[in-house]
C-alpha cells in the first residue's frame, strides 16, 4: 500500500505536538517558581496535589487515548461516518467522567490528601487543600480538552492544539503573576488561572469541532448514546485509564513515603519532577503521535506500516531525548539556581534529576513509547498487566525497601524506579517481538 505517512506528514503532525509539549513544561516550571517565592510550605503542598492532578489527568487522558485510537483505526479504514460519531461519544464519555471526577475530588479532598499523605505539616496541608478544591473545578474542562485534542490529533492536525495551548499558557501565566505577586493568594494563585485557562481552551476546542468540514467533527443532532460505540470507546480507554490511574496512584503512593522523610525531600523531588519532563519533552510528543499514526495503519490493515512507523517513531524519540538530556546536565546549576530553593533541597533535586534522566536516555522510549503502539492495536489488558505488576513490584516496592528500610531516602525511591522501567522495556519488547497484537488489531502480513 502506498505510505500513510510522509516525512513532511510526520513532521507536521509531530512538530507542533513538541512544541505544545515544551510549552506546557515551561509554564509548569513557570509555576513552580512562582509558588516557591511563597515559600517551601507552599511548593511541598502545590507539588503533592500535582500528583493526584496529574492522576486525573491520565485517567481522563485514557479515555480521549480510547476515542483517538478508535477514530484513528475508522479514519484508517475510510469510515468517515464512523469515525465522527465515535467522536460524539467520546465527549459525552469524558463530560460524565470529569464531572464524576471532580466532585468526587472536592467531597474527599481532606481524607484523600491524608490517605495519600499522612501527617504532612499543617501549613503544607492547607495549602494542598486549597489547591486541590479550586483545580478539581477544572476537571470536567480538563477533560473535555484532552478528548477535543485527541480528536485533531487523530485527524493528523496538531497546530490547532499548539495555537489554543499558547493561548491558554499566556492566560495561565499571566493569571499566576498577578494572583502571586499581585495579589498575594499563595497556592490560590496558581489554581484559578489554571481553572480559567482549561474552561477556555476545552469552549475554543469544541466550537472549532462544529465545523462539518473536517473528517471529525460534532454533527448537530440530539444527544443519544450509542452503547456499541461506546463500548469500542471504553474497550481501549478503561484498561488504559486503569493502568494510567494505578501508575499515577502508585507515584503517588511513592510520594507518600517520600513526604515521610520532610519538606527538604518533598520539595527537591517536586522540582525534580518538574524538571525531568524537559528530558522526555519530544518522547511525550512521540507518545501522543504514535496513537495517531499505528491508529490509521491498524484501520488500512497494514502491518508492514504498523512495523515501519513504530521504528521510525522510536528513533525520532531516541536521538532528541539524548540531546536534551545532555543540554540539560550542561545548564542544571543555573536552572535549579532560579528556583531560589535551600542548598540542600537543590543538591538533592540535581541528584535526582541525574537518575531519571540519565537512565531515560537508554529505557524512557521503550518503556513508555513503544506500548502505546500496542495500545493502537488494541493490545491494551497486556500493557495494562504489566504497567501495575511493575508499578507494585519495583516502583513500590522496592521504594520501601530502599527508600525507607535502607535508608536512602528519596534516592533510593528513583533507583526503583529505573527498576521499574528496566522490567517494562523487557516486557513490551518481548511482547512486540511475538507478535501478539497482529491478531488483537485484526492484520495479517502484507
Amino acid at each position: 500500500m502506498e505510505p500513510l505517512f510522509s516525512n513532511k506528514d510526520l513532521k507536521k503532525l509531530i512538530v507542533p505536538l513538541v512544541f505544545e509539549q515544551a510549552l506546557a513544561i515551561t509554564v509548569g516550571m513557570a509555576d513552580t517558581m512562582m509558588i516557591s517565592s511563597v515559600g517551601e510550605a507552599a511548593v511541598s503542598g502545590v507539588s503533592l496535589v500535582d500528583m493526584i492532578n496529574i492522576l486525573m489527568f491520565n485517567i481522563m487522558a485514557a479515555l480521549a487515548t480510547g476515542g483517538a485510537v478508535v477514530t484513528s483505526q475508522f479514519l484508517g479504514a475510510r469510515q468517515k461516518d464512523k469515525a465522527r460519531k465515535s467522536a460524539k461519544q467520546l465527549l459525552y464519555t469524558v463530560i460524565f467522567a470529569g464531572a464524576l471526577l471532580g466532585l468526587a475530588s472536592i467531597l474527599a479532598r481532606k481524607p484523600m490528601l491524608r490517605l495519600f499523605f499522612g501527617s504532612i505539616e499543617a501549613d503544607v496541608m492547607e495549602n494542598a487543600l486549597v489547591y486541590l478544591t479550586i483545580s478539581a473545578f477544572s476537571f470536567p474542562f480538563l477533560a473535555v480538552y484532552n478528548a477535543c485534542a485527541a480528536l485533531f490529533r487523530s485527524m493528523g492536525n496538531s497546530q490547532v492544539t499548539l495555537k489554543v495551548s499558547v493561548l491558554i499558557n499566556l492566560i495561565n501565566v499571566t493569571g499566576n503573576a498577578i494572583c502571586i505577586y499581585g495579589l498575594h493568594m499563595g497556592a490560590a494563585g496558581v489554581a484559578i488561572p489554571s481553572l480559567i485557562s482549561r474552561a477556555v481552551g476545552s469552549i475554543i476546542l469544541y466550537i472549532l469541532l462544529k465545523n462539518p468540514a473536517l473528517d471529525i467533527c460534532f454533527l448537530r443532532e440530539p444527544v443519544r448514546l450509542d452503547f456499541d460505540m461506546v463500548k469500542k470507546i471504553l474497550y481501549i480507554g478503561i484498561p488504559s485509564g486503569v493502568e494510567n490511574g494505578i501508575f499515577q496512584l502508585g507515584r503517588i503512593l511513592v510520594v507518600s513515603i517520600i513526604s515521610s522523610f520532610g519538606t527538604v525531600q518533598i520539595a527537591a523531588n517536586g522540582v525534580a519532577n518538574n524538571l525531568d519532563s524537559l528530558g522526555i519533552l519530544v518522547g511525550n510528543a512521540i507518545n501522543l503521535a504514535m496513537i495517531t499514526v499505528i491508529g490509521q495503519c491498524v484501520g488500512a490493515g497494514d502491518e508492514s506500516q504498523v512495523r515501519l512507523y513504530t521504528k521510525k517513531l522510536l528513533v525520532i524519540t531516541y536521538i532528541p531525548t539524548i540531546i536534551l538530556n545532555i543540554t540539560l546536565f550542561l545548564n542544571l546549576n543555573w536552572i535549579l539556581g532560579l528556583y531560589g530553593l535551600s542548598t540542600e533541597t537543590t543538591q538533592l533535586a540535581r541528584t535526582l534529576i541525574f537518575i531519571h534522566n540519565g537512565f531515560a536516555c537508554l529505557l524512557w522510549p521503550l518503556s513508555f513509547t513503544l506500548p502505546n503502539m500496542l495500545r493502537a492495536c488494541n493490545d491494551v489488558r497486556y500493557t495494562m498487566v504489566v504497567s501495575i505488576a511493575s508499578m507494585f513490584i519495583f516502583r513500590i516496592g522496592f521504594s520501601y525497601l530502599i527508600g525507607m528500610q535502607l535508608g536512602y531516602g528519596a534516592v533510593g525511591v528513583w533507583i526503583a524506579m529505573v527498576l521499574d522501567w528496566i522490567c517494562r522495556v523487557t516486557c513490551f519488547i518481548l511482547r512486540y517481538v511475538r507478535g501478539k497484537w497482529k491478531s488483537l488489531a485484526g492484520i495479517a502480513d502484507t
